[in-house]
């Protein structure tokens, strides 16, 4: 069975994306904001909810711009949507995880990265974003597929 997840790639509108940094497993990890779709939610509501509980931001969500896909025996089928979207309220702040308790919070800082910080940055999910994103926000599509498998 899949198991379904989503990411939202907010701009600020000077060439900087919101990230946000968890600890798992370890190690630092940063990613795009979002999480996995809940029973009886679409990825789009997902988005919207858990860009709210990461980062204390209204959003609309927009285009889909890669759909990752992850068939492993550990982990299963997985895939994650990630979608442009934009700020229409709140105020940002290191958000949590409801399904933690205290100790067990996962999110360590929330903030807008560009793209040389991004380039810098060990260890960063998906590693697109060090890239591709870049050539997708300034137009250049022509090596574009919004299909990606994640090994």
């Amino acid at each position: 069975m899949w198991i379904g997840g989503v990411r939202v790639i907010i701009t600020d509108g000077e060439k900087k994306i919101l990230m946000v940094r968890q600890h798992h497993e370890g190690r630092d990890i940063w990613m795009a904001p979002g999480g996995g779709i809940e029973d009886g939610e679409t990825a789009v509501q997902a988005a919207v909810r858990e860009i709210k509980e990461e980062t204390g931001l209204e959003v609309t969500v927009g285009r889909l711009i890669w759909h990752v896909e992850q068939v492993t025996e550990k982990k299963g089928q997985r895939f994650v949507n990630f979608f442009l979207g934009e700020i229409e309220g709140g105020s940002l702040e290191v958000g949590r995880d409801p399904e933690r308790e205290g100790s067990t919070q996962v999110l360590r800082e929330v903030r807008f990265m560009g793209k040389d910080e991004l380039s810098r940055v060990d260890v960063l999910y998906p590693e697109y974003l060090k890239d591709e994103l870049w050539d997708f926000f300034e137009g250049n599509y022509r090596d574009y597929d919004a299909f990606k498998i994640r090994r």
